[in-house]
């Protein structure tokens, strides 16, 4: 390519990933969908009631919310390109804004405060490859 009479030649990185961020974020916000759209069809063939998806409060967010007999899961979705990456990507701080808003969803839905709670994590490491951790931490 010449560029003012010059010659130019792109490099490698021009073309195999974008520039543009907007991109990347459109990218990681469509995997992000995908896996809980995985997720949530792994607990519908588990015998899991959805009750909700991307539940949002002024205090917080919870990716999707199950029940399965008497038990109550609050279900962080993490999609990454390994199951440590995503494990990790859950912070303390994270935590505690999901906890917030189980309590939320509570106050919300009487009717459900005698369920047993749980906070799992799917981990999504692959179009199809879904690692459940049940219970993977307890309200503080």
């Amino acid at each position: 390519m010449k560029v003012n009479g010059q010659n130019r030649m792109s490099k490698p990185s021009d073309h195999t990933k974008s520039s543009h961020p907007k991109t990347s974020k459109v990218r990681a916000q469509k995997r992000g969908r995908w896996a809980e759209s995985l997720t949530a069809l792994y607990l519908r063939l588990t015998a899991h009631q959805v009750m909700a998806r991307n539940y949002k409060t002024q205090v917080g967010e919870i990716d999707l919310i199950a029940q399965r007999a008497n038990t109550l899961s609050f279900i962080e979705v993490k999609a990454r390109a390994h199951a440590t990456q995503a494990a990790e990507a859950i912070s303390a701080k994270q935590r505690r804004r999901i906890q917030r808003a189980a309590e939320w969803f509570l106050m919300q839905n009487p009717a459900l405060q005698t369920c047993d709670i749980r906070f799992d994590v799917a981990l999504v490491t692959g179009p199809f490859r879904l690692t459940m951790i049940r219970d993977a931490w307890r309200a503080e």
